[in-house]
Parts: C-alpha cells; structure tokens; sequence
C-alpha cells in the first residue's frame, strides 16, 4: 500500500481526511493536518467518559496549550491511552506525564522515554515540549540526567537530550541561566559533535545556533575545537547566525 502523502496545508486537508483525524483512526504526517484537528472531538471519541468541555473553551488558543489541557484532562487514563494509535493521543500522554503530581525530573523523564521514542516525529516533538517547564526549573539538573542519553543506541533519544535543553528552542520558554552561561551544557554537547545521524546533527546545530544570538564568541570557541570532530554539515549549521 503506497503511504499516504501528508496535506501541505490546512485547507488541504480534506473531510475524509479530517474525520479519520478527529477520530483517532489516522495519524498526522504534516503539522497542517495537526492544526487542524478538532481535539474536542477527537477526545470525545477517545474517551468518551472524559470531559471535553475544556477543550472546547481552549479552542482558539494555541496548540501547545490545547495539548496541555488535553494531557491534564486524561491524567487518570493516561497510561491507556500512551500507546493509542493516534499520534496526537499520544502526545496527550506526554502532557499528561508532565502534569502528574509529586514527581521528580528523573522520574519524568524515565515515563516519558517511550514517547521521546515514538516512531512519529509529532509524538517526538510533544515529549520534550511537554516536559520543557520542568527542564526550564531546573536546567543544571537537567543536563545532568539527559548526559546518558547521549549514549543511547536510538538517535531519537540523543536528539531529545539537546532539544529539550536548547536555551531557546521553538513554541517554548528560554532557559534564561543558559542564555546567559551556556558553559554547563558544553559536556553533552561534545557527547554528541560526532554524532552521524542527521536528525542529532540538527538539534545539536541549533543548539548551538541558539546560544550564538547571546554568546557568539562562546560559540566560535566550540566549533574552534569541533574542527575535524564534527561533521561539516553540524559546523555549518551551527555558525549559521554568527
């Protein structure tokens, strides 16, 4: 079966198309498709005992908000709902994890390992979007925890470990401390400046592309000493605002 070509817009998104979405039935191939969903309606189809009616008031808000209030409305179901066939329920999970009461950081992040996983780049995106304002809190804690990570076999896993600690990353809040100092990530980012696969070079390169619009000089320093370590196309990336 020849896979499905992802709408390149939200006006390309078709009925059929739109009605399997909200159902739960299909997954999301372009973020247009994602913003176009119905979560109210997708919820009552997932959950039909849950409550949808905060969804509905959330409904012109952005998606990163509709997607927290969606995770704290499926808190007590949370862990039936992880492995959903929808890639947007997943993503709930996520929120979810980040919501639950009384947990640290390390636990978080233990819970959220499979999602941070996920076979769908839009589950991947939402794990550590998710999780953001615990690492926000405590971002020194953070790189700590996300070092090992850096050391994993799966690259989805090694591109969480920077993404999520990027200082200034994409539909989140800065990480002011490391705005300022970005000095304590340097260890796990060297942990990856050799890494092969494109989708860490990326990450790590915009990491670094982030902190050069504050700390350029800083920057110029690590891919000094990145020469002949990391790739060229990292390299590149990276110095691309400096």
């Amino acid at each position: 079966m020849t896979a499905r070509k992802g709408a390149a817009s939200r006006a390309a998104v078709g009925p059929d198309l739109l009605a399997a979405l909200n159902a739960g039935t299909e997954q999301t191939r372009t973020l247009s498709e994602a913003l176009t969903m119905d979560l109210a309606v997708l919820l009552e189809n997932v959950a039909p005992r849950v409550d949808a009616g905060p969804l509905r008031a959330v409904a012109g808000d952005g998606i990163t908000k509709r997607m927290d209030v969606a995770g704290r409305l499926i808190l007590p179901i949370w862990r039936d709902l992880a492995d959903h066939p929808s890639d947007t329920v997943r993503g709930w999970a996520a929120y979810a994890i980040a919501a639950l009461d009384g947990l640290s950081l390390a636990q978080r992040l233990e819970l959220i390992r499979p999602l941070a996983d996920d076979g769908h780049f839009g589950v991947r995106e939402w794990a550590w979007l998710a999780l953001r304002p615990h690492v926000v809190a405590e971002p020194l804690a953070a790189l700590d925890l996300l070092r090992p990570w850096t050391a994993e076999a799966s690259p989805n896993l090694r591109r969480f470990a920077s993404e999520a600690t990027r200082p200034r990353g994409v539909w989140c809040a800065l990480i002011r401390p490391l705005r300022a100092d970005p000095i304590p990530a340097r260890a796990l980012l060297e942990s990856l400046c050799t890494d092969s696969h494109r989708y860490v070079q990326d990450s790590v390169a915009n990491w670094l592309n982030d902190a050069a619009k504050d700390n350029p000089a800083w920057v110029r320093g690590v891919l000094d000493d990145w020469q002949g370590k990391a790739t060229p196309y990292t390299l590149k990336r990276a110095a691309r605002s400096l």
